[in-house]
């Protein structure tokens, strides 16, 4: 074989003494020769086994008047550098090889003088002796079977939400939710059983298996719904208004913070089968539900009655259900809000919060809040959670100071769907030197993706205003993301995985509280068309209750125009905090203050002169100055190393970032106990 075409190989070329052992003289021959060094194993027979040697010859020992072939090469012994260790255990060291020759002649090769096979094998080397009191398994005579793993044969946990009615029926947990959900809609004869004709428009149904958890993440209750088809529905002929009003986050913080600080209980119930509780107007038709046809009426369709999930009309049909019943008791609907219900008689003072079947209760009278919960338990049914602890996903922390409001769970579910719960964490969501373009040189991403992991963190500003600024400026780009735009989202994600124990504190406040407004802008601050960003926070006491972050949307002249309309939104907002506190009966013993960081804008608003270079702002023009005219509102400068709506409108450096995000309100919840906190009797 030719060693020299084979992997490791080294060539070098020397030349050697070698001793004729044919001829039995002992004359020296000079040759130069190459020497072809690889990984090969030599043969038994050989005793003197080198890293450099050349491959055995299968004819026996080298005759002294040939020469080796390979390039011609200097005379001398072999440098001193060309060393490498030996594939080979040989008994015998390099210095017995290479023998220097007397009067400074040539090192010699002593070749073996009986080159005979022998069958024995070389011994084995003396074992190594161990300095150190590391001790592996094998010494301690630990052996763990080998698992081997085949991509082919693999054994799967059975699904937790089942697949269909059959498979859900082989579980005793399913099965049992099945029938309860079944039950109840039999209970509150949602349909009729009809024969079916030909100009029914039939819709279609499935069962929908989800697992309720706790805020700490055990299970709840295995939950079941019967979904219908909504999605073949005809406008106008199947459905007429769809629209249902939610409870404003808004409203929620605020009603917290006035609870809190007036120390009324606040209740949280649940409504079971709540699109059930709404009677259909419109004729829907619609199968008989899978698993359980009727043995009877096989081919009868179901005529709806009551509203069942799926169908288009369904969350208006329970929301005019629930708000009738709540008039009729003596409920007032605000105009702030459509689903923020007000009683208020004989100074007992009741609110009342929908969002679908998640309602919450609170109020200054624990009898009437006793009584309504009856009335409101035998015209629906109605389950009683307690004290509020988990709303819409958010966990209410109860401290000594108040409420924390906490999306732990909601975080984790996010970082586990995308895959960043193992992630580096970082100490800003957003780098403060780079800046995002649209046209940034790199190669699109996936904007399906994109969509996704912003579509899900939009929820998480529930709680998390540190994130405001950081999700609006990404949203500008889910048109057309790049692997920029990629990369500063997972640096947002990374945020998230290190933050995962912040939420948003709800403080006690002393009464009667004020209404404090922070309105700040970055100037030409978006590079692609050079629009600032404007931004506020609003807080009710100490309490943040509302913020928000956005791109204005015409190009400011100048840094005073780009703050006076920051603090024109700011003053909306104010106005409708305000008519909100009206019809909550908490009103304002103080004008709202707005604080802004730049004097001409500030100075501006209380101008009476209208100068004509601000022509183009006279709309917020008008509407700053009137309110501010009239005694409702103040505005007033505060140095910028004060604004906290800073952090809403450009990434900021990590120091700059953290102080800010502490002030808000924005805290650990890490330190702090879990549990309801007793008041002390």
């Amino acid at each position: 074989m030719d060693h020299r075409h084979r992997p490791h190989h080294y060539h070098h070329s020397i030349s050697c003494d070698i001793p004729d052992c044919s001829s039995g003289t002992g004359l020296l021959w000079r040759r130069p020769f190459a020497l072809n060094i690889t990984n090969w194993a030599a043969p038994a027979r050989w005793p003197i086994l080198l890293p450099w040697a050349p491959p055995p010859s299968s004819s026996g020992p080298l005759p002294a008047t040939s020469a080796l072939p390979g390039p011609s090469s200097r005379s001398g012994p072999m440098p001193s550098s060309f060393s490498g260790p030996s594939p080979h255990n040989s008994p015998l060291s390099t210095s017995d090889v290479l023998a220097p020759a007397a009067n400074n002649q040539p090192a010699q090769i002593q070749a073996p003088t009986s080159p005979e096979p022998t069958t024995q094998r070389p011994t084995a080397p003396p074992p190594v002796q161990r300095s150190h009191p590391m001790r592996t398994r094998a010494q301690s005579g630990i052996h763990k079977p080998k698992r081997l793993f085949s991509a082919l044969f693999t054994t799967w946990a059975p699904p937790l939400e089942p697949r269909s009615v059959n498979e859900a029926m082989q579980y005793a947990e399913w099965d049992s939710a099945l029938r309860t959900e079944h039950n109840a809609l039999l209970r509150n004869h949602t349909w009729d059983l009809v024969p079916r004709q030909p100009h029914f428009n039939v819709l279609g149904n499935k069962w929908v298996y989800r697992i309720k958890h706790h805020s700490d993440g055990s299970i709840n209750l295995f939950k079941c719904r019967l979904v219908a088809k909504g999605f073949h529905q005809r406008p106008g002929v199947d459905f007429q208004d769809t629209y249902s009003p939610v409870v404003k986050p808004v409203t929620v913080r605020t009603v917290f913070t006035i609870a809190l600080s007036q120390s009324w209980p606040i209740k949280q119930f649940d409504v079971n089968n709540a699109f059930l509780q709404g009677p259909l107007d419109d004729e829907v038709y619609m199968v008989q539900p899978p698993g359980f046809v009727d043995p009877l009426h096989p081919h009868h369709v179901c005529r709806l009655r009551r509203a069942i999930y799926g169908l288009r009309q369904a969350p208006r049909a329970c929301y005019t259900a629930l708000s009738s019943f709540l008039i009729e008791f003596g409920f007032r609907k605000t105009e702030s809000d459509a689903s923020l219900f007000v009683y208020q008689q004989s100074g007992i003072i009741l609110y009342f919060l929908v969002y679908v079947d998640d309602l919450l209760l609170t109020g200054n009278d624990v009898a009437a809040l006793t009584a309504f919960q009856t009335a409101l338990a035998h015209k629906f049914s109605l389950k009683a959670l307690g004290d509020v602890n988990y709303f819409l996903g958010i966990e209410v922390i109860p401290t000594a100071t108040g409420y924390i409001l906490s999306q732990h769970k909601y975080m984790t579910d996010i970082l586990a769907r995308f895959h960043m719960l193992d992630a580096a964490p970082v100490s800003t969501p957003l780098a403060s030197s780079v800046s995002l373009t649209l046209h940034d040189g790199t190669c699109p991403t996936d904007a399906t993706r994109f969509r996704q992991v912003l579509g899900a963190l939009q929820y998480l500003v529930y709680t998390r205003p540190d994130i405001a600024f950081s999700i609006n400026k990404l949203s500008q780009y889910m048109h057309s993301p790049s692997s920029h735009h990629w990369q500063c989202l997972k640096r947002l994600l990374r945020y998230v995985c290190g933050t995962l124990s912040y939420g948003l504190a709800i403080r006690r406040s002393s009464l009667p509280m004020r209404i404090t407004a922070f309105a700040d802008s970055d100037w030409a601050g978006n590079i692609d068309d050079r629009t600032s960003t404007s931004a506020y926070l609003v807080y009710l006491g100490s309490t943040l209750i509302s913020w928000h972050s956005q791109k204005q949307r015409t190009v400011a002249r100048s840094s005073t125009e780009a703050e006076y309309r920051a603090i024109a939104h700011a003053t909306a907002e104010l106005e409708w905090v305000r008519n909100l506190l009206q019809e909550l009966h908490q009103p304002l013993t103080e004008s709202p203050t707005v604080l802004s960081d730049n004097l001409g804008a500030t100075h501006f608003s209380a101008n009476p002169v209208f100068h004509s270079r601000m022509k183009h702002l006279a709309l917020d023009y008008h509407f700053v100055r009137q309110l501010v005219q009239s005694g409702r509102l103040s505005v007033r400068y505060i140095p910028t190393a004060q604004q906290l709506a800073d952090m809403l409108t450009k990434p900021l450096a990590a120091s700059r970032f953290l102080l800010l995000r502490s002030k808000i309100g924005v805290v650990d919840t890490s330190s702090i106990l879990r549990g309801r906190i007793r008041e002390k009797e």
